[in-house]
């Protein structure tokens, strides 16, 4: 589906990225958590993929869906998006495999991120937490403490219980700034959040993480076939 649509909001979550808004009120827009558009400027021929870091029940009641955009020094995600409120973009999909089932058998679900990497995973983790009776748990790792994206609505979630949060920066950082975990994600850290080997697993970032996390996992007992990896196509 190939649709022009306005931007209708722009917020810093991170100093490399930035949440955009897209207005969907009135048209058939539906997605799958975890999939993904192309987009760019609207007229032009370059478009690059994001992923849809909203549930479809976001959509459905804010009329809009929500990416995580990665950008440079200046800001900007390059010459194919101009992120300013009113720019008309044009949006081509959903795409990706890498989704949420529509009627999972488990009820226990990890989410391990890396970057921006959290986008369709956060699109995966609110809507999952809409299901019954379902344990959710969150690793979720960043160079820097300001490049966790969503921090603060992580933090909420597992301070009322909605999610297990792991949080852990790669790089250092000035001493009493962080006091949660530091370095990659290891067997030790993602131990206390796999209670079940039949967890179903999603993980998404840099490629080094998504090689790593299957063997990490299936170390803790969770088979190989109930951890799934971003796949774009």
């Amino acid at each position: 589906m190939l649709l022009t649509r306005p931007i209708v909001d722009v917020e810093i979550a991170t100093p490399r990225a930035r949440v955009v808004h897209l207005d969907m009120r009135g048209t058939a827009f539906r997605f799958e958590p975890g999939q993904a558009i192309w987009i760019g400027a609207h007229g032009q021929d370059q478009r690059k993929p994001y992923s849809i870091a909203s549930a479809p029940e976001d959509m459905e009641r804010d009329g809009r869906i929500e990416l995580l955009v990665g950008v440079d020094g200046s800001g900007s995600p390059g010459s194919h998006l101009p992120l300013h409120v009113g720019t008309r973009v044009d949006l081509e999909g959903p795409i990706g495999k890498f989704t949420f089932p529509s009627d999972p058998v488990e009820r226990r679900f990890l989410f391990i991120a890396g970057g921006t990497g959290i986008a369709p995973l956060r699109s995966m983790l609110r809507h999952s937490v809409t299901m019954p009776h379902s344990a959710i748990g969150l690793m979720y790792s960043a160079r820097l403490p300001a490049e966790l994206a969503y921090a603060e609505e992580l933090r909420a979630m597992a301070t009322a219980g909605t999610i297990e949060l792991r949080l852990t920066v790669t790089r250092d950082v000035e001493h009493g700034t962080w006091t949660g975990a530091r370095g990659r994600i290891t067997r030790q850290e993602l131990a206390p959040l796999v209670h079940d080997p039949r967890t179903l697993c999603f993980v998404c970032g840099p490629q080094a993480l998504v090689d790593e996390m299957p063997g990490l996992l299936q170390s803790l007992g969770v088979p190989r076939e109930r951890v799934r990896v971003e796949e774009w196509g």
